[in-house]
């Protein structure tokens, strides 16, 4: 038995909540929580170069990445991967809102690819944009199984073309 380091009530050494008060690893004398706050390079505007953050603080609040580039379960960041993020030029992960959005839930403003996706291009099983290729969706100029409109056909074969320069593929 040891004292809890908040309320001073005796505890396991292995009690993960204390149960008298009901704080976290009761035992550990200096408590700084679970997962990982990592921060790298200079600071731009207050932000890090890179902010890599998972888990809970010592107050237990969930940690949220903030920086240029913010990767973690919550991020905000110029460029974020992501559960949950925000990412102003792209975003990568489960749910994101950005730019450029790639994920599950992706809401892009240029272009969302995603399960569900929404952007100026958007592509997907579901999607809302100007130009959409998917399985359903809403878009001025859309590519459906069962709705090939003109426009939409001929601006993804170009953009496919584009592509594949970029990356050398023939």
């Amino acid at each position: 038995m040891i004292k809890c380091r908040e309320c001073g009530q005796d505890v396991s050494t292995e009690a993960k909540l204390c149960p008298h008060c009901g704080v976290q690893s009761p035992a550990i004398k200096e408590w700084k929580g679970t997962g990982l706050d990592w921060k790298a390079g200079p600071l731009f505007y207050g932000y890090p170069l890179i902010h890599v953050a998972l888990g809970r603080d010592a107050k237990g609040k969930q940690r949220v990445a903030k920086g240029i580039i913010a990767i973690g379960q919550f991020a905000i960041g110029l460029i974020t991967i992501a559960q949950f993020g925000v990412g102003v030029i792209f975003g990568f992960g489960q749910f994101i809102i950005g730019g450029i959005a790639i994920a599950q839930i992706a809401v892009g403003a240029l272009f969302g690819l995603g399960q569900l996706a929404t952007g100026y291009i958007a592509i997907g099983q579901l999607v809302l944009g100007f130009y959409g290729f998917a399985q359903m969706g809403f878009a001025k100029y859309i590519w459906t199984p069962d709705h090939k409109d003109i426009q939409a056909i001929e601006f993804f074969r170009q953009l496919l073309d584009k592509v594949k320069n970029i990356i050398h593929i023939n």
